[in-house]
């Protein structure tokens, strides 16, 4: 990927012209125009400007990149970095300061209270997502379950929400990034109300050990077939058990191809995002997990045998993923060959859910045929 660079503010000219902030840097002027801004680089992608008002400060990407320190112009507050990026990417990020981590107030477009999203000019527009400030409360849905699992331990709220007045149920992985972080309750019911996804009933289905509960595992499977969904149908909410889609991403996609395989009278419809198939069960103490067996368990298992009759996957990976790029191509592969109903796509992103999310309304549309 390319590599991002601080700028420098040593020299005479102003760098932020040609960003289009012409105003002088740090005057009221200036912070009112202010914003995340790209400009073609000679290599064709963009140089990405970011600024801040305030002290010195790191800006983290979410995978994408090592952080990035801001540079200070002059004796002013004004700290900024200018960002080599490539084309077509959209990446989640947040400034780091001595007291903690914040969201970029120039940004309004954010995801949870200490987050942004950047994206380049090309990368392609996620429409049915709104645009949310660190400071706005997403909506939650009314209808809530209290989960006390036999079989994971422990207590959970699971959130349930009939988008278009409810259908086939959307099991979301990581429900809890999708109601706190992302808006998916939002997306869907725009989605719907659009045409582009058939009404569905969503289960934000939140994790209390993504390593132990994704793994290729079946407690979770048995716990969501044997308790979940029975709490679900008695829930009062519109929900079609027989055709449900379960939706994961890195971790989760892992786990929710697992379950297609392994509970083929549970699931048979997958929208897999970037899956770690990577994953064995030594993967995690190996000093580079992702160095192991290219497809790691799930395509050993796709080797051994056909796949389910019927099961549909749709496989989205982020374009920037390079080291995920073979395990995830060695699957979908392999689960073609294995007679499985595959769809494959590209996002413009690397390992991040704010790039996955238009792929997430596609899939599961496409999912359900």
């Amino acid at each position: 990927m390319p590599a991002p660079r601080p700028a420098s503010p040593d020299g005479p000219e102003n760098p932020f012209a040609a960003f289009g902030l012409t105003a002088g840097p740090g005057t009221d002027d200036f912070w009112a125009a202010a914003a995340p801004v790209s400009v073609p680089a000679d290599d064709g992608g963009w140089v990405t400007l970011f600024v801040r008002r305030g002290g010195p400060a790191v800006i983290e990407f979410e995978s994408w990149s090592e952080p990035v320190p801001l540079a200070r112009w002059g004796d002013t507050d004004c700290w900024y970095a200018e960002v080599r990026m490539p084309a077509r990417l959209r990446v989640t990020y947040r400034f780091l300061t001595d007291d903690g981590s914040y969201a970029d107030p120039l940004n309004p477009v954010g995801a949870g209270g200490d987050r942004s999203i950047a994206a380049t000019p090309d990368a392609p527009p996620q429409p049915h997502w709104p645009a949310v400030g660190a400071d706005d409360v997403l909506p939650l849905p009314r209808t809530r379950i209290r989960w006390a699992s036999e079989r994971l331990g422990g207590r959970r709220t699971v959130r349930v929400h009939p988008a278009g007045g409810g259908g086939p149920v959307v099991l979301l992985l990581d429900g809890d990034d999708w109601l706190h972080l992302h808006p998916a309750m939002t997306a869907f019911d725009s989605a719907v109300a659009a045409g582009d996804v058939p009404p569905v009933t969503l289960v934000f289905l939140p994790a209390k050990d993504r390593q132990a509960e994704f793994g290729c595992r079946p407690e979770l499977w048995e716990a969501v077939r044997d308790e979940l969904l029975p709490l679900v149908a008695e829930s009062g909410v519109p929900a079609d058990l027989d055709r449900l889609v379960v939706a994961g991403q890195s971790l989760g996609g892992l786990s929710a191809v697992y379950a297609a395989l392994e509970f083929p009278d549970l699931v048979s419809r997958v929208a897999c995002q970037s899956g770690s198939f990577w994953w064995t069960p030594q993967a995690s103490s190996l000093p580079d997990p992702l160095g192991g067996a290219v497809g790691g368990t799930i395509a050993a298992r796709l080797r051994e045998r056909p796949a389910p009759a019927g099961l549909r996957i749709a496989f989205d990976l982020g374009e920037h993923e390079t080291r995920m790029r073979p395990h995830c191509e060695l699957v979908e592969t392999l689960a073609e060959k294995a007679g499985a109903t595959v769809r494959t796509s590209r996002s413009a992103a690397d390992h991040d859910r704010a790039g996955w999310r238009q792929a997430l309304l596609r899939d599961v549309a496409w999912a359900l045929g």
